[in-house]
């Protein structure tokens, strides 16, 4: 009896035991484990969880905005309508078009009406201002509106139709401005701000990507095109034009210059002159009044599959020599045709734009290292760029070949007249405005469609103006008449 006693009270135990056991094996089996690998690191097992959002990943871009638009300005423009008179002249009617009745400014005849908007970026705190050429062309009125709505007339300091880049000047001081950034150092994909004015809606900012870099689109229409342009996915409108692509640290890399669309509106693609372009441009305009343009003195084409086949190149590289001027730097560096440029002081080119932007970081008499081959052989080339002209000098400007003494005009004249600005003419020599039927007594008040009200401003306009293009000069004389004049700074 004893012996089944302890029998059942030794099967109860192991019950309980086994009881015991499996609770105590299911929560330990449901904890994660450590699996030791031979030579690594334990690896362990745990439930999935879901990584962090991307939105966390993303740059912190409040602080550019803000720095971006108080430097960001509204900028509009006005043009006078006139109706013409006076003597018939081809040579005006063949360049200029035909008119009426001329009476640009006299006889409350004018009708004043706006052109457009646009935006600009403050880049010192002087009042200098970027913008693009497109904005202020043609315009005989600027004003420009500060993000805290103050309100300034600008005056045209230079502009270059070449890279669609133009300098404006307001009288004003410690303003708020954005610093130059390097645009070459940009990376695909890098996240950048567009700041400007689109549909007048001031200080708007929006987001977007690098999405391509030395980007030509052929939109600009100057007589020596320059494009190389950064491509963004930044929604940009009109009324951006000249406003600031920055990058995230609120650094100045580009003046937003254009949209690609079917429909005149933002569609995914919008265009901006690099820092590396624009910058350079400013600076000549600030120091010379007009662009010092660096030339190679070659005719040039990107190396695609074709080429590479027609050419028997056995590489698809660098950017292809075609041609090359009988007075070119390219000849003088020893240079030839069929040579296969592949870098611009050790920044690689493979395309068109890209060497063009390289060259134009330079100024005529500034000496580059071209990197070419040739025939399979790598070379290196010490090359001198030179002007258009031909040679290494910084080109001066064209007032000298006026041949006239200029001064400034009275307070009782501008009354009278009921002009508000003009330059008067005090004595002729020869020259272009004497050749051309010009009076002593003229004031001139318009040069190009663009105000005049002292000599810098004359010396400023011609500057911007072509050898090769006529010349408008349109201006009034004491006695009320209205007039204008035509001519060539070279024939």
């Amino acid at each position: 009896m004893d012996s089944i006693k302890n029998i059942a009270k030794t099967l109860a135990i192991a019950f309980a035991g086994a009881i015991v056991a499996i609770f105590i094996y299911s929560k330990i089996n449901n904890q994660p484990h450590d699996y030791p690998l031979q030579g690594s690191t334990p690896v362990q097992l745990t439930n999935y969880s879901s990584p962090a959002s991307p939105q966390a990943q993303l740059p912190d871009l409040t602080l550019s905005a803000e720095k971006s638009v108080h430097a960001v300005v509204h900028i509009t423009t006005k043009v006078k309508a006139p109706s013409y008179s006076g003597n018939d002249n081809p040579l005006y009617d063949f360049f200029f078009g035909p008119r009426g009745n001329y009476s640009p400014r006299g006889n409350n005849q004018e009708q004043e009406f706006s052109l457009g908007a646009g935006s600009g970026v403050i880049i010192s705190p002087e009042g200098y201002i970027v913008t693009n050429n497109h904005v202020i062309d043609d315009a005989d009125n600027i004003e420009v509106v500060l993000n805290d709505n103050r309100k300034f007339t600008a005056k045209v300091i230079g502009r270059d139709p070449n890279t669609d880049i133009a300098l404006v000047k307001i009288d004003a001081k410690d303003l708020t401005y954005l610093v130059w950034g390097n645009s070459e150092s940009l990376k695909l994909g890098e996240w950048v701000l567009a700041v400007g004015n689109p549909f007048n809606l001031t200080s708007t900012v929006t987001a977007g990507i690098v999405s391509a870099k030395s980007r030509s689109i052929e939109i600009i229409s100057g007589p020596l095109p320059l494009e190389s342009f950064i491509q963004t996915d930044a929604a940009v409108n009109p009324g951006n034009s000249g406003g600031a692509l920055v990058n995230a640290s609120g650094d100045l890399v580009g003046i937003t210059a254009a949209i690609a669309s079917k429909t005149g509106s933002y569609s995914g693609y919008s265009f901006a002159v690099p820092a590396s372009i624009a910058r350079k441009v400013v600076d000549d305009l600030k120091q010379f009044g007009q662009v010092q343009r660096a030339m190679l003195g070659v005719e040039i084409r990107t190396v695609d599959d074709n080429l590479a086949k027609e050419k028997h190149l056995g590489k698809i590289e660098g950017v292809y020599v075609g041609k090359i001027a009988e007075d070119g730097a390219a000849r003088q560096a020893g240079i030839k045709a069929e040579d296969i440029i592949t870098a611009v002081n050790g920044n690689q080119v493979n395309t068109v734009a890209q060497l063009q932007e390289q060259i134009a970081k330079y100024r005529p008499g500034d000496k580059v290292n071209i990197t070419a081959k040739r025939d399979g052989e790598v070379k290196q080339f010490s090359v001198v760029l030179r002007n258009t002209k031909g040679d290494t000098s910084i080109i001066k400007e064209s007032f000298s070949v006026l041949g006239a003494e200029f001064g400034p005009i009275t307070e009782k004249d501008k009354g009278r007249l009921k002009i508000d600005e003009g330059v008067q003419v005090l004595n002729l020599t020869k020259g272009k405005l004497k050749d051309a039927g010009v009076k002593i007594g003229f004031i001139i008040t318009d040069i190009n469609k663009m105000a005049v009200s002292s000599v810098e401003d004359i010396k400023r306009v011609l500057s911007q103006a072509s050898n090769k293009k006529p010349i408008l000069v349109e201006g009034v004389y004491p006695t009320g008449e209205w007039t204008y004049y035509v001519f060539k700074l070279e024939e």
